[in-house]
């Protein structure tokens, strides 16, 4: 029996469609105009002429990122920060994430643990004594002190705590059962029913280590251990010295190179990482977070 849809239903349908695709739209548009910019010259981008299609295509801006063999070093640090830090902040958040999902009758001291964390969320020791404590325990100018730091985060471990509170007694109890002790019960049970939540707390983690470039500037006393993002940054804020002391040839070189196309060639290669990736961690975003796990 095929099932046929009333006029109302139809134009709901045809309603949540256009408005949905608009809003796609407006998410898409901004990038678009970025990559026109800069793939523009310089007097067309200065004047205002680009909307969404390059006006007197130009690849000057990413020649001169590109052509730095400062560029790709920074961009390998960058690539090492985000799979290392990634690492060691999502293991750390499972590890602590685990035994605080825990009640008081299992973890006689879960409470004052979590108030602990929790009070790091709102004080801080303030920049000068990190700094410090950086530089007393060796780190500076290493990629660990872009890492370590911010090694845990807090409120990270506590969207895993809840989630993991959030899954069936049940799925434990079996596994205590069949003999799992604490340890295999995490990987073997808590871990792959937390796909949405672990594609979601990671997606936020490599976006903070990407675009993270303060830290850079803070803790590398050499530019050669600068990640992309610092990197960038330092190329933009000098640009216009560099501007004034290159030759004639070179100026003609770069005619077409201006602070506006090479800081929106910067913003769309910062953001295109995460463009890639995004995808392939969507699904979970929609997908049941327990769906399955226990049958009746």
């Amino acid at each position: 029996m095929v099932y046929k849809q009333s006029l109302s239903r139809r134009l709901f349908s045809l309603a949540n469609v256009l408005f949905l695709s608009c809003i796609t739209l407006l998410g898409i548009i901004p990038f678009l105009h970025l990559l026109s910019v800069s793939l523009s010259t310089n007097v067309a981008a200065s004047a205002g002429e680009v909307k969404l299609w390059p006006v007197g295509f130009s690849l000057d801006a990413y020649e001169y990122l590109g052509e730095k063999v400062e560029f790709f070093r920074s961009l390998w640090v960058s690539i090492e920060r985000v799979v290392l830090g990634t690492a060691v902040n999502m293991i750390l958040v499972f590890l602590t994430a685990y035994p605080l999902s825990k009640s008081n009758d299992l973890f006689k001291w879960r409470t004052p643990y979590v108030w602990f964390f929790a009070v790091t969320m709102f004080f801080g020791g303030g920049l000068i004594p990190t700094y410090i404590i950086v530089k007393d325990t060796g780190l500076l100018d290493s990629i660990w002190a872009l890492i370590l730091p911010g090694a845990l985060n807090v409120w990270n471990m506590i969207l895993m705590l809840n989630f993991f509170r959030s899954i069936p007694k049940e799925m434990e109890e079996a596994a205590t059962i069949d003999g799992a002790g604490h340890w295999k019960t995490l990987w073997q049970i808590y871990l792959p029913v937390s796909l949405p939540s672990i594609a979601t707390i990671g997606l936020f983690t490599v976006v903070g280590h990407w675009n993270s470039w303060f830290d850079g500037i803070l803790y590398m006393n050499s530019p050669d251990n600068y990640p992309l993002q610092t990197y960038l940054s330092t190329l933009i804020m000098s640009l216009n010295t560099q501007m004034t002391s290159i030759s004639v040839e070179q100026l003609e070189a770069l005619e077409n190179l201006s602070e506006k196309t090479l800081r929106t060639a910067q913003i769309f290669m910062g953001a295109l990482p995460i463009m890639i990736v995004y995808p392939f961690v969507q699904k979970y975003f929609i997908k049941g977070m327990t769906v399955g796990s226990v049958k009746e």
